[in-house]
C-alpha cells in the first residue's frame, strides 16, 4: 500500500515513523516544500536568544537520517500544488528543476502545516523584517543581532511565539516592544492575568502595546521606524508574529472540505469527506474535548498525538481521538505562564455555570531557597462540580499545576475527587498540601459559602464600591488604608459595624480569609475577601 504524506515537520514524520514501526510493509513517501524536516519549530525563539547556541540542533533530522532510521522516502523542495481525490494521485511542482510530477496513493494524509502571516503593507519587504517559522527565519534574525544590526526591535503579536521571541530579544541586550490589535495579550488568558503578565513585561523593559494597529514599516532599504495607528516608533527591526493560516491554498480545486478558518474538516478519525484521505496537524481542525466544537490546536503537541494516532487508524486499530483543550504554556522573563481548558467567559457560553476562584499560594515550602508563589484561576461548574480550567503564572514548575489539571479534566473530576489527592511533596518540590489541592479547597469553601469573596475582574470593575477597606497583613502594607491585626483579634472591632460592607485585603488573600472567618464568629455578616490580594490587584 502506497501512502503519500504532504507535509514533513511534526505531524507528517510523527505518522510516517509510526506507520513504518507499525507495518514495514508499507510504501511511505514524505514530500515537503522546505529544504529540511522534522525541525524544532517550537525551539526557533531560544536560538535567537542563543539558549541554543548550535543552530543544527535545531534539525530533528535529515531525510537520509530520517530514511534509515524509519524507512520512509523523503522528498524535499516539492510543492504540493494539487491534489486529485478522484484520481488517487496529487500534482507536485520540484522547485529545484521546475519539473512537475504526479504521484499515485492508496492513502493520502494532508499534514501541510500553517504559513505565517505577512500583512499587505507598506514596507513588509525591507530588511530587516523578520518571520518566527522556519530555521532560516531564526538563523537570518540571529544573524543580524550578531551583525550588530539592531539595537531595537518590534514584535508585531503578542501570542506565545511574540512574547517568546521579545523575551530572547532582551537577553541578547535589545530594546523592545511588543505590539497587537487585541485588547488583552497573551490570548486564551483572563483578563486579570493579562493586565499583571503586561505589567510583569514593563518590569523587564519590554513594553506591550494592545489594542495598537500596525499601519506601515517605514525605511528607504532597511526598517527604521514602524506606525502605528497611534504612535511613530523608531526601529531597527520588525518581527511579525501576528499569527499563522493553514497551508491549504492547494486544495481550492478540490472539494475536500474546509471550515471557516480555512483548516481542512476531519472526524475524531481525521478522515476528510474522502475516505482515504486524512489530515492532521496545523491545517487540520480537531475538536474541543469539554464542548466538542471545532478546535484549531497548532501546536507541536498535538501534531505528534494526532500523527500517531493517524498511524495506527491506517494500520486499521480504529481509534477515536478525544480533542484538545488548549493547553500552552510558556517562558518569559521570570514569569512561566500555562493554561488548559476554558476561559470563563468560554465556559459560560458553553453553558456552565461557572465558579471561580483566584489564590495566591506557595509554590514550595516557604522556607526552602528560591521558594515563590503561584497565582491560580481555577474553573468549574457549580452543580456537577466538575474541573473545567485552570491557569497558572509563576517562577516555578507551572507546567506540573497544568497537568495535574489536564489530567483532571480528561477523566472528568469533580473538584471532591482531587482535593485529597496524594500528589507528591517534599520542601524543594511542593507545599504539604499541594498548591493545586489548595486552590481546590479555596473554590469548595467559596462553593459551600464558607469563603465570600469578590474577583480581581469584579474589584477593577468598580464592584467593591462602598466597601471599607481594611488590611489584613501579617505588618501594615497597603499605605492610607487602616490595619487590622488577625492576632489580636478576640471579639468584637468597636471602630466597625457588624452590618458595615468590609473588604478585606492582605498580599496573597490567605489572612484576609483567616480574618473573614473569624469576623463572622463575632457576628460580622458583610465582610468580602480581594481575591489574589495586593500580589494581584492594584489597591
Amino acid at each position: 500500500m502506497k501512502v503519500l504524506i504532504i507535509g514533513g515537520v511534526a505531524a507528517g514524520t510523527k505518522v510516517a515513523a509510526k506507520l513504518k514501526r507499525e507495518n514495514r510493509d508499507l510504501e511511505v513517501t514524505i514530500l515537503t516544500e522546505s529544504k529540511d524536516i522534522s525541525y524544532a519549530g517550537c525551539g526557533l525563539p531560544y536560538y535567537v536568544g542563543n539558549v541554543i547556541p548550535d543552530k543544527d540542533k535545531l534539525i530533528v533530522n535529515t531525510p537520509k537520517s530520517f530514511f534509515e532510521l524509519t524507512g520512509s522516502n523523503v522528498l524535499t523542495e516539492m510543492k504540493v500544488t494539487k491534489v486529485n481525490p478522484k484520481e488517487n494521485t496529487i500534482d507536485a511542482l520540484d522547485l529545484k528543476t521546475n519539473e512537475t510530477y504526479t504521484y499515485e496513493y492508496d492513502k493520502l494524509v494532508i499534514a501541510s502545516g500553517a504559513q505565517p502571516i505577512k500583512p499587505p503593507l507598506e514596507g513588509v519587504d525591507l530588511d530587516c523584517v523578520f518571520f518566527m517559522r522556519t530555521p532560516e527565519d531564526a538563523i537570518s534574525l540571529r544573524d543580524a543581532i550578531e551583525a550588530d544590526k539592531i539595537k531595537r526591535a518590534v514584535v508585531v503579536g503578542g501570542g506565545f511565539i511574540g512574547l517568546e521571541v521579545a523575551e530572547n530579544l532582551a537577553l541578547q541586550g535589545i530594546n523592545v516592544t511588543v505590539i497587537d490589535m487585541a485588547e488583552m495579550v497573551p490570548p486564551g488568558f483572563e483578563p486579570e492575568f493579562t493586565e499583571y503578565i503586561a505589567n510583569h513585561l514593563a518590569e523587564h523593559g519590554i513594553m506591550v502595546f494592545t489594542g495598537t494597529k500596525l499601519e506601515a514599516i517605514i525605511g528607504e532599504s532597511k526598517v527604521e521606524k514602524i506606525k502605528t495607528d497611534k504612535r511613530v516608533m523608531k526601529a531597527d527591526a520588525v518581527i511579525l508574529s501576528i499569527g499563522i493560516r493553514a497551508n491549504t491554498g492547494f486544495l481550492a480545486d478540490t472539494d475536500i472540505e474546509l471550515m471557516p478558518n480555512r483548516t481542512i474538516k476531519v472526524n475524531n478519525s481525521f478522515q476528510t469527506n474522502y475516505e482515504n484521505i486524512y489530515a492532521i496537524g496545523d491545517c487540520a481542525s480537531v475538536a474541543n474535548k469539554i464542548t466538542g466544537e471545532p478546535a484549531w490546536s497548532p501546536m507541536g503537541s498535538t501534531a505528534n498525538i494526532t500523527g500517531r494516532i493517524l498511524a495506527k487508524n491506517i494500520n486499521d486499530e480504529g481509534i477515536n481521538y478525544g480533542g484538545v483543550l488548549g493547553t500552552g504554556v510558556a517562558k518569559l522573563p521570570e514569569l512561566n505562564i500555562g493554561r488548559t481548558g476554558l476561559t470563563e467567559a468560554a465556559a459560560k457560553d458553553a453553558g456552565y455555570d461557572v465558579i471561580s476562584v483566584v489564590t495566591v499560594v506557595d509554590d514550595k515550602a516557604h522556607y526552602y531557597p528560591d521558594a515563590s508563589f503561584f497565582i491560580v484561576k481555577m474553573l468549574a461548574d457549580r452543580n456537577t462540580k466538575k474541573l473545567l480550567g485552570l491557569q497558572v503564572l509563576g517562577k516555578g514548575a507551572v507546567d506540573k499545576m497544568i497537568d495535574i489539571a489536564v489530567t483532571a479534566i480528561t477523566m472528568e473530576a469533580t473538584l471532591e475527587d482531587l482535593e485529597n489527592m496524594d500528589l507528591a511533596y517534599a520542601p524543594p518540590f511542593s507545599t504539604a498540601i499541594h498548591p493545586f489541592a489548595h486552590t481546590v479547597n479555596v473554590l469548595l469553601n467559596k462553593i459551600s459559602g464558607n469563603f465570600n469573596t469578590i474577583t480581581p475582574y469584579d474589584f477593577a470593575a468598580g464592584k467593591a464600591e462602598g466597601y471599607k477597606i481594611i488590611d489584613a497583613s501579617i505588618v501594615p502594607s497597603l499605605k492610607g488604608i487602616p490595619y487590622v491585626d488577625l492576632s489580636k483579634v478576640d471579639g468584637e472591632l468597636p471602630e466597625y459595624g457588624k452590618d458595615e460592607r468590609l473588604l478585606l485585603v492582605c498580599s496573597k488573600g490567605k489572612r484576609a480569609y483567616m480574618l473573614q472567618n473569624r469576623l463572622k464568629h463575632f457576628g460580622y455578616t458583610n465582610t468580602l475577601v480581594l481575591e489574589g490580594g495586593s500580589i494581584l490587584n492594584q489597591i
